[in-house]
């Protein structure tokens, strides 16, 4: 069984939880204040870097398993059983 101390302790923290969730939404409303959506453009321009970086890394990754996929065939033809 729970000690008084135990219980009181128990009854402070639900008797806060409506003013600490209003403080809180508070604050969130507050930090949601200082947000800004970005414009058309600045959506456009991310996103065409982003395509075009994950473009090179495809072309980057697809280069080297072409060279690993070689090497390793040629290492296996190598010691090849005739």
């Amino acid at each position: 069984m729970a000690t008084m101390t135990e219980q009181n302790a128990l009854v402070a923290t639900v008797k806060a939880w409506p003013e600490r969730t209003r403080t809180f939404y508070n604050d969130v409303r507050t930090e949601m204040r200082k947000v800004t959506a970005p414009s058309w453009k600045e959506v456009r321009a991310t996103t065409t870097v982003v395509v075009i970086t994950v473009a090179i890394f495809a072309l980057y990754f697809f280069v080297i398993e072409l060279i690993i996929q070689h090497g390793l065939t040629a290492l296996l033809n190598y010691f090849k059983v005739r």
